[in-house]
């Protein structure tokens, strides 16, 4: 989709239809795979109909999720755009704006709120039980870089080795990947759902009230540490703090939290460098930001450094 102008125009439409009525000034959100427009009590999410599918299972989902987890869908489809057909999903726009990544010049005591509330929710979800159509969709295999066996794990650091040719990678870290790999799990459950993106872009805030939970394109069934790990590891300063609450929510050993996050930031960071490494002319920057996280998760010991 090349013209932006065309998309807002659609956006508005769209809007309109939904509403009954005009819906007033709209303007971009930021997004790296979606055109994202927002107005007083509306947003519409846009993506060509050829790229990914995983808006499909958003719009599928929407109306099935836990009431009040997630804004409410007022209408989704396809339409003609130009040369091009793209789907779209309009949503009731929800009071509140994300804390964002990292919960920047948040203070202790709101971010400590904040995780309760976020992670009852998130309980809200696992502890939900999709029926029918809905359960198949979160069975279906879904390519989404996680954790899925010890297995797959080496499997893929097989793959970054091979990939690895310039010796991007210092030795200590594959070093390190390995250690992880060996005494990580055998195999991952599928038991309940998950949203497998609840990183804090993810979540809308009012005053100290979560107020929802979007984008549930990653969804899938998975294990609740699948969630706990994105709420923890993207808490920027705050990431102990999250650990705790998770840790006493949840009556899940501080120990074994922190062994379930590393195994998953692992897993994802070689998922994200063999893409990288795949494609160097257009992943650089990805690819540096990845191996910075390499180097605290193997040698600052990012999930237990506060443990010594």
């Amino acid at each position: 989709m090349t013209d932006l102008r065309q998309a807002h125009d659609a956006a508005r439409e769209i809007a309109s239809a939904a509403l009954g009525r005009d819906p007033g000034p709209m303007t971009t959100a930021e997004s790296s795979s979606h055109h994202v427009y927002v107005g007083s009590d509306v947003v519409v999410k846009i993506i060509d109909a050829a790229g990914h599918s995983r808006l499909n299972r958003e719009i599928a989902l929407a109306p099935h999720l836990p009431a009040g987890l997630t804004a409410p869908l007022l209408d989704s489809g396809l339409r003609r755009l130009g040369t091009r057909d793209v789907r779209y999903a309009c949503y009731t726009r929800v009071p509140g704006a994300a804390p964002g990544m990292g919960m920047s010049g948040m203070d202790g005591v709101t971010a400590r709120s904040l995780a309760k509330e976020a992670v009852q929710r998130l309980d809200r979800l696992h502890s939900w039980i999709p029926a029918g159509h809905i359960d198949q969709m979160l069975r279906e295999p879904l390519e989404h870089g996680g954790f899925t066996s010890r297995a797959a794990l080496f499997a893929e650091m097989a793959d970054l080795a091979a990939l690895d040719r310039h010796g991007t990678i210092p030795r200590r870290l594959i070093d390190g990947l390995t250690a992880i790999a060996e005494h990580a799990p055998h195999q991952a459950e599928a038991v309940v759902p998950v949203h497998a993106d609840c990183h804090w872009d993810n979540w809308l805030v009012h005053g100290l009230r979560v107020t929802a939970l979007l984008d549930f394109e990653w969804a899938r069934f998975g294990e609740p540490a699948d969630d706990w790990f994105f709420l923890a590891r993207f808490s920027g300063p705050h990431t102990q703090t999250v650990l705790d609450v998770i840790s006493r929510t949840t009556l899940t050993p501080l120990e074994t939290l922190r062994a379930q996050c590393e195994v998953r930031e692992a897993t994802y960071l070689a998922s994200d460098l063999c893409i990288a490494l795949k494609h160097p002319d257009t992943s650089s920057g990805m690819a540096a930001e990845r191996l910075h996280a390499l180097e605290e998760l193997i040698v600052e010991r990012y999930w237990w450094r506060h443990t010594r």
